[in-house]
């Protein structure tokens, strides 16, 4: 396991954790960063970062990989009493931001989070889902923070 840069200066993560980058804030302790994500797959969409430069989950300290994952069970909890879903899905990436964060998507349906290996057709046209403006942004992180705080566990 490698151990973090206390940042990357050219990392737009490291660049949010700083406070550079402005976000709508749901939680912050001194391990994590909750806010809506700008280009969500749907309403509700949370990014739990990791203030510390992982750029790969497996890299992340056991605790810290706990503490993500139980912040996200309270949302994800929060979630499907609030929009109704059965299903709350839980996911790691780094695609387009090599720095560990944690996603938490209310599934409005069993496609939200389909893997290309379940689509029969192979001439698909993607699309990159709609940036949320500032108003917008604010409006979710409000909304989600009527959850309350996680449970301090870590």
């Amino acid at each position: 396991m490698s151990q973090p840069e206390p940042h990357d200066p050219d990392c737009l993560f490291c660049r949010v954790a700083r406070g550079d980058i402005p976000v709508h804030t749901v939680y912050e302790d001194e391990q994590i960063l909750v806010f809506p994500d700008r280009a969500p797959i749907g309403p509700g969409h949370l990014l739990i970062l990791a203030k510390g430069h992982y750029p790969y989950f497996e890299d992340l300290p056991p605790a810290l990989a706990a503490h993500i994952v139980q912040t996200g069970q309270h949302y994800a909890r929060w979630m499907k009493t609030h929009y109704g879903v059965e299903r709350v899905g839980f996911f790691f990436t780094g695609i387009h931001v090599p720095h560990t964060h944690g996603h938490v998507v209310p599934m409005f349906t069993r496609n939200d989070l389909t893997s290309p290996a379940y689509i029969v057709e192979r001439d698909l046209t993607f699309r990159t889902p709609d940036i949320l403006d500032d108003g917008a942004l604010a409006q979710t992180a409000a909304l989600l923070r009527g959850a309350g705080d996680p449970p301090v566990s870590c």
